[in-house]
Formats: C-alpha cells, structure tokens, sequence
C-alpha cells in the first residue's frame, strides 16, 4: 500500500488559555485511524519538570513524533532553566534545521505560567494575540469558542473545558475525554 493510500493518524484538539494569573492546558483523547477510533483515552498533555522548573504542554500530530519533540523541550530546558522561550527557539531551530527532525509531525502548545507559546515544524515560536491559542483539526473551533468566552467571568479552566466541548460536539476526530493541567505565573 503506498503512502498516499493509508489513510494516516488524523486529529485531535488542544487548546491553552491564559487568564488571571494561569494558564490551562487541556487536550481530547481520541486517537483515529482514517474513519477509526482506535483509542478514546490518549494522554496528550503532559507536565515536564526538567531541574524543578514546571512547564505544561501539549501536542497534536504523531505521538511517536511529540514525544521526541517533548524530549528535546526537556532538554532544552536542562541547558536554560527557567527560560521557556529562549528553550522554545532553540527547538525550533533545531526542527526546523536538522534533517531527522524536519520530518516530524506535530505541532506542540508550551507554558510554564507565565508565557505561552505555540511551536511548530516550520520554525515557528508564535506567542497568541488574546492569551488563547488552540492546534489541532479541531483547534480553530476551541480557538473561536474560548476567544469568545474570554471577556465572560468563567476562569481559565472553565472556558477551556467549554472550548473543548464545543470542538468535541464539531469535530469528529476530537472527543470529550479531556486531559487538563493547569500552571500558575
């Protein structure tokens, strides 16, 4: 079966929002297989505590491949702890240069309470406009819901739980059986 014929790992939704002082992490667990669900229960966010210092985060895209993304995050943040975006870049820069990791696909949402960024394979280091951002097939549908619930009284938590609701209720490579980890500044 050639690549083009296989109908790939597709989907999942994850979302980060920042209000009041923390910032909430939360992914689904659905994991597909073209029209399949092969698992309803992935753990796709993760708290990382290189030296001590906490950080949240959160992938879409192969597992095989966020793990190793995580990893090298992890690292990066032995060698400049306490500095999520210089390590973020430094990431980046390397996926983006390195010929093994060019080919990996994923995309990762990082915070350590204070910033939060979203890393990609294209070099990217973006940090959102409104302290919302959101990856993933279901992302631009968590990512409209918590932009418009941000300016309500619900806490981060909540308008994460909710963004992912309505991504779950729109997307069907995303589900309701959420991950959330929540870091304080």
């Amino acid at each position: 079966m050639a690549d083009k014929d296989f109908p790939g790992w597709h989907g999942t939704t994850i979302i980060g929002v920042k209000k009041d002082g923390k910032v909430v992490i939360a992914g689904d667990g659905q994991v597909s297989l073209g029209q399949t669900v092969i698992k309803g229960s992935a753990r796709k966010v993760r708290r990382l505590s290189p030296g001590g210092f906490d950080v949240v985060a959160g992938f879409a895209g192969s597992t095989a491949d966020a793990f190793t993304l995580l990893e090298r995050l992890e690292a990066k943040l032995e060698a400049t702890p306490g500095q999520l975006a210089r390590a973020s870049v430094e990431l980046a820069k390397d996926w983006r240069t390195d010929k093994y990791l060019q080919k990996l696909e994923a995309m990762l949402i990082v915070s350590d309470g204070r910033d939060i960024f979203v890393i990609t394979g294209a070099g990217d280091v973006l940090e959102p406009e409104h302290d919302v951002t959101a990856i993933g097939s279901g992302g631009n549908y968590a990512l409209a819901a918590a932009r418009a619930l941000m300016d309500s009284d619900l806490d981060a938590e909540a308008i994460a739980r909710k963004a992912m609701t309505i991504a779950a209720d729109i997307c069907v490579y995303t589900n309701g059986n959420l991950t959330v980890e929540t870091i304080h500044a």
